[in-house]
């Protein structure tokens, strides 16, 4: 059997797939209730990435106005990515108890919070707890909403998961888009940075308010979880896609958190900059289309992972040491470098894996290490500047960590199972 028809039935990975009893699909009325859903998912997916790329377009003036200390930037940038992989495993055991679609909504009251949070000053003490604060509580929603959106597009949608699936997957990487290319542009209109970040509150709040009516009609049903299956934890292969995945995340958060910044302290405007960044991510928007069909068409994708991985490590050195009229270009590669590195990375759950309960699991480790670990990505680029006062030894950094990707990325690619 090909790859590409044993990976096929598993694009979604399904967080709940160790449930007992199995959950039973959301309770519905016809086709439009069907279509809402799909609706609805869609829209918690656009609201997904806002929170990183929305701080990294305004980045200078809030460092300048609130006073922000030099480790207050660093903590910003990277506790978000980091609590993605800490409560990526409380996300099924919450399921279970509560249900995926009241979680959900759950989670999205901690975003809409943490959005209105996140800009506002309390007397005597500044901006810098609200931030901190506002930011922590968006970073462990997008958690909850990460682990648990494809479980439920899998279980609502088996028989559109290409078309939902890869609806939602856009809809996540083109919310990074927005995030990059509106906020600047509200700032400039409004004059306040607390109003650039208040604007992506809205439409966390919209969702909010259309998922209520669905989520809170669903029966109540505890779950428990079952055991068994392959100990992802022991096998090589898992461990060899871990490092990838690991990688790709150091990168692909630290484009969100700082590619605006370096193309701001290279001359670039702010509202061109966040321009950049919105094409960036547009272009990995269409890397994460094509790369998984490519990679899936081989028993084999040494080559593919090795490949993409340079480009995004390349692209971002290029974007900090190359000459300054190429710079469109060097983020366009980046872009798509990036999009097809992550697309690909996640490919490597269905290809390695042989069931759905196994892939599940390597899923499972694959986010709690892969978010865990690669948030030291946005860290050292955020202690390197503050050290070196300059983006120069980032770019050196991820030539490294590029290479690292492309060794672990080709030994990943080997036609091999957890």
């Amino acid at each position: 059997m090909s790859a590409n028809k044993r990976s096929l039935p598993e694009v979604a990975v399904d967080a709940e797939i160790d449930d007992d009893p199995a959950a039973a699909p959301t309770e519905l009325r016809g086709k439009r209730g069907l279509a809402y859903l799909a609706v609805c998912l869609i829209l918690i997916g656009l609201n997904l990435r806002t929170v990183f790329s929305s701080f990294s377009a305004v980045l200078p003036e809030i460092t300048s106005d609130a006073g922000l200390p030099g480790w207050a930037v660093v903590v910003l940038t990277t506790v978000p990515v980091t609590l993605l992989g800490v409560f990526a495993p409380l996300a099924p055991v919450l399921a279970r108890r509560f249900g995926a679609e009241r979680v959900l909504l759950g989670a999205m009251a901690v975003l809409t919070a943490g959005l209105l949070i996140r800009p506002s000053e309390l007397p005597g003490t500044g901006h810098v707890p609200s931030l901190l604060l506002g930011t922590a509580a968006c970073g462990a929603a997008i958690a909850l909403c990460n682990v648990l959106l494809p479980g439920v597009v899998k279980r609502d949608f088996p028989h559109r998961l290409g078309l939902m699936g890869g609806l939602y997957t856009t809809a996540i990487c083109a919310s990074a888009a927005l995030g990059a290319g509106f906020t600047y542009p509200v700032f400039a209109a409004t004059g306040h940075w607390t109003s650039a970040l208040w604007f992506w509150a809205v439409p966390a709040a919209v969702v909010l308010l259309l998922f209520l009516p669905l989520a809170v009609r669903q029966p109540s049903i505890k779950h428990q979880a079952t055991h068994g299956g392959v100990n992802v934890w022991r096998s090589a292969v898992a461990w060899q896609v871990t490092a990838f995945m690991v990688l790709q995340a150091m990168m692909s958060f630290s484009v969100f958190a700082w590619l605006a910044p370096i193309l701001r302290e290279r001359g670039v405007d702010g509202g061109t900059a966040g321009l950049m960044v919105s094409v960036s991510i547009v272009l990995q928007m269409l890397g994460s289309l094509f790369a998984p069909a490519l990679a899936t068409r081989f028993r084999d994708q040494r080559a593919i992972n090795t490949v993409v991985a340079l480009m995004t490590g390349g692209g971002f050195a290029l974007s900090i040491f190359g000459p300054t009229e190429l710079i469109w270009l060097w983020t366009g590669l980046l872009g798509l470098g990036q999009g097809s590195l992550t697309a690909v990375a996640l490919t490597m759950i269905m290809v390695r894996t042989r069931d759905a309960h196994t892939a599940a699991h390597l899923s499972g480790m694959m986010q709690g290490v892969g978010y865990g670990v690669g948030s030291t990505g946005t860290l050292m680029v955020g202690q390197l500047h503050q050290a070196t006062g300059g983006f120069a030894a980032a770019g050196i950094l991820f030539l490294v960590v590029g290479s690292l990707a492309a060794f672990f990325g080709y030994r990943a690619g080997r036609d091999r199972f957890v």
